[in-house]
């Protein structure tokens, strides 16, 4: 059976909470005042859409890709991504903690002046992210690709960076974290 699809649709207001999707496609699609309260979504595609103002509280998103998508002001109190692709998404204002990341592919992701502090984002690939003034405060970053990552001005006091990959422009860094103060300005490594 093949995958729903949704192309081009406004959805506005949507009660979705507790509600079960898989393998929905939504493809330039805009998601306005959704609550997608403690909803279950596996193996969902959204790609190139906006999702504004939208409450995903306590969702649990499995093997799910948002792909280039616009998050703004939207609540993901709780929500856990699990095997998840967020290539090219940007999350603006939104409010991020606490989050569960259980793995997955988070490359050229925007979380530019978020506040992460406390999460788990251990082996995760944020190759390229922007987290330029992101609170990353005692964040497990243990063994994350941060390959090429922007993270000035990020606060990382007490964050884990132990094996962490950061190849510089050279591609050097194999041995972790590489230490640039261009870059890392303040941060420390937990021993």
């Amino acid at each position: 059976m093949s995958p729903q699809q949704r192309v081009e649709e406004r959805i506005v207001g949507a009660d979705w909470a507790l509600d079960e999707f898989d393998r929905v496609h939504f493809d330039r699609c805009e998601l306005v005042d959704v609550d997608l309260t403690e909803a279950v979504l596996t193996g969902c595609v959204f790609t190139n859409c906006v999702l504004a103002s939208v409450r995903a509280n306590a969702a649990r998103l499995t093997h799910c890709a948002l792909l280039h998508c616009v998050i703004r002001r939207s609540s993901l109190f709780d929500a856990t991504f699990a095997d998840c692709k967020l290539t090219g998404t940007q999350f603006l204002d939104c409010t991020l903690r606490p989050l569960h990341v259980d793995g997955g592919d988070w490359g050229f992701v925007l979380l530019r002046g978020q506040d992460l502090t406390g999460t788990k984002l251990s082996g995760l690939r944020l190759r390229e992210a922007d987290l330029t003034e992101a609170d990353l405060s005692r964040v497990d970053l243990s063994g994350a690709d941060l390959g090429y990552a922007r993270l000035t001005g990020a606060k990382l006091r007490g964050a884990d960076l132990r094996g962490a990959d950061r190849p510089g422009p050279g591609g050097a860094g194999r041995g972790g974290v590489r230490r640039r103060r261009t870059a890392l300005t303040g941060w420390a490594a937990r021993p």
